[in-house]
């Protein structure tokens, strides 16, 4: 076949490939001409998901007649000045209308502040219809119908009504986070309404709006983040360790106020979390990075969901820094969803629960398990605490450990506090005065408002991780030599990149050089990592140094064996502890970063707010 120019209205269609996937990618588009516009208000109407009909009404600058032809004509764009890389706007191509009007049926009905009257256009499968006098307010309607009818192919890979409904939402909701001071609104036949009154561009505007799209759970249990390096700005929230989600769906990232789906920015997220969560449980963000257009590159995927940064190591740097000096500095705090859980246990009428046991796979909590004789039970609303056959004294306030506590004969939990020192002094402390050990693992503390419930062997085994990570991370890593030299074919590039990382993984105990062409020589290795498969370590070390510019495979390694010591050397489940003890371990644990986590991601306590006990016997 001889080469031959493509008509207009086959490269738009080509183009609609790459910028319109399925009806939310429209919504996506539009919205973001609607914002670049200055709108104030945006109005989106769907119907069929999306397929047949798309509206977003703004009350942005609007466009004047003249221009309404060159709006719908490809690479015809207000946004962008001489340079490419001194991008400022959402949008900047110019291809989504051209491209939506080849696929769909498209109106634009347009008027400016200073236009006497409306004009509209419209496009039809690539057919440009004339520019004709409208009725319409200052501000822009984009309709879209019928998307899709002139590739029907692309229809069979779309999605249930209710699934394209969902993504659309998603897309509202991912824009409208960086944009507080704008009103949307996402209506329609399809879907429930969704309305997000404006916030207003302060801090307080912006958390507000994040508690519309997430919840008003997050703000509670949410940290602010805020750092600068090297002309890199940080802001935003992160959630506290023991508030987490299934899945990563609730990580939003925006650079320079355009949402984005980086990779390079969720590995960050995992890695600053990577100490305090499960492997399977995923943190809840917000993180804006502003920083000059000139060192980010937002032109290097169609729909513009990833960017490339000049300098990738500084804000993955950034971002890691910056979530692990929060966390470190918000103090011990408990997810509010744990009391929540707890007070929806409790309550009267709550659907039968039987106790799934200890999480599987992990000793201690097995034997937690087994020796707290907790089998389980079954609530009816007149008997909703009703354990069925007593158990044996042991599991209960009776254990001869609880000497110490009886200070009198005064029957209320107030007088039970440390004989070694005053209760009341304590009660000022986040975790407050150690009352009572039950089920020889659970220890009981009270503050001026609250009961807090200690799991003391998770809580012992995130204090002594943290010592163990101390003492590991203050000085170079001690390591062992091999009788031999392992060598290790590679790319040349692969070598290269480890020659240049050779000082740093020097410290952590892995003594490396350049062995020839494509290959490096290791001649040391950590002694904690005892025998390894050396071959496979160096490769996932230079795939990292490929991928991120880091070396945090072989910490988190050593950080893995600094966990299972600690998991082993901490206080067992089972043991009794002196009302000394216990207070000294609350001390420990407001005094260390992360201990509201254990090493696996599960929280080491949960707090009960004195309202929420008077709620469950009715005195509220």
């Amino acid at each position: 076949m001889p080469i031959r120019q493509l008509s207009e209205t086959m490269i738009n269609q080509i183009a609609a490939g790459e910028v319109i996937e399925r009806p939310a990618s429209v919504v996506k588009e539009l919205v973001e001409n609607a914002l670049d516009a200055g709108a104030g208000k945006v109005e989106i109407v769907t119907a069929g998901g999306g397929l047949s009909l798309i509206r977003v009404t703004d009350d942005g600058s609007g466009i004047a007649e003249p221009e309404l032809a060159l709006a719908v004509a490809r690479h015809c764009t207000s946004k962008l000045s001489d340079d490419i890389h001194d991008i400022r706007s959402l949008g900047f191509r110019g291809e989504a209308l051209p491209s939506i009007g080849s696929v769909a049926r498209l109106s634009i009905r347009s008027r400016t502040a200073s236009g006497d009257s409306a004009a509209e256009i419209g496009i039809e499968g690539g057919r440009v219809l004339p520019v004709k006098p409208a009725a319409a307010n200052r501000g822009t309607t984009v309709e879209v119908r019928d998307l899709f009818f002139a590739t029907p192919a692309r229809l069979k890979f779309m999605k249930g009504e209710r699934a394209e409904s969902s993504a659309t939402s998603d897309v509202v909701k991912r824009i409208a986070i960086a944009f507080p001071a704008v009103r949307f609104t996402l209506a329609g036949a399809d879907r429930s309404t969704l309305e997000l009154p404006a916030t207003g561009n302060t801090p307080d505007g912006m958390l507000a709006r994040v508690a519309q799209v997430m919840g008003k759970d997050f703000p509670d249990n949410a940290i602010p983040i805020d750092a600068m390096r090297d002309g890199v700005h940080l802001a935003g929230h992160v959630s506290i360790p023991s508030y987490t989600r299934a899945n990563a769906l609730q990580q939003y990232a925006y650079v320079n106020g355009r949402p984005v789906r980086d990779k390079l920015i969720a590995g960050a997220i995992r890695g600053a979390f990577a100490d305090v969560l499960p492997r399977d449980r995923h943190a809840v963000t917000v993180l804006f990075l502003s920083l000059h257009p000139a060192t980010v590159d937002v032109n290097v995927h169609p729909a513009k969901a990833d960017v490339r940064f000049r300098d990738p190591g500084l804000v993955r740097g950034l971002i890691v820094g910056a979530i692990r000096e929060a966390l470190a500095g918000a103090g011990i705090r408990a997810a509010t969803s744990g009391a929540a859980g707890m007070m929806a246990a409790f309550r009267p009428g709550a659907a039968p629960y039987a106790h799934p046991g200890p999480t599987a796979g992990h000793r201690s909590y097995d034997a937690a398990f087994r020796a707290s004789g907790f089998a389980g039970f079954d609530r009816s609303p007149q008997r909703p605490l009703d354990m069925g056959e007593a158990q044996p004294a042991r599991n209960g306030f009776g254990e001869d450990g609880q000497a110490a506590f009886d200070t009198g004969p005064l029957a209320s939990a107030d007088a039970r506090a440390s004989v070694a020192e005053p209760a009341e002094a304590l009660l000022g402390m986040a975790l407050g005065a150690a009352r009572a050990q039950v089920h020889e693992n659970y220890i009981v503390a009270q503050t001026r408002d609250s009961l807090v419930i200690v799991d003391q062997h998770a809580a012992h085994e995130r204090l002594v991780y943290e010592a163990l990570k101390n003492a590991l991370h203050s000085r170079a890593v001690p390591s062992q030599m091999l009788l031999l030299p392992e060598i290790v074919d590679l790319p040349e590039e692969d070598a290269e990149r480890l020659a240049m990382h050779s000082q740093t993984l020097a410290k952590f105990g892995l003594g490396l050089e350049r062995f020839g062409p494509g290959a490096v020589a290791v001649r040391e290795t950590p002694s904690m990592l005892g025998e390894t498969n050396v071959q496979q370590l160096v490769r996932d070390l230079a795939d990292e140094i490929a991928d991120n510019d880091t070396v945090e495979t072989l910490k988190e390694r050593l950080d893995r064996i600094a966990a299972t010591m600690a998991c082993h050397g901490s206080v067992r489940s089972g043991r009794l502890l002196k009302a000394e003890e216990m207070n000294a371990l609350l001390r420990q644990m407001e005094a260390t970063p992360g201990s509201g986590t254990c090493n696996h991601g599960r929280p080491t306590y949960i707090e009960l707010k004195l309202a929420d006990i008077e709620r469950l016997f009715g005195r509220r």
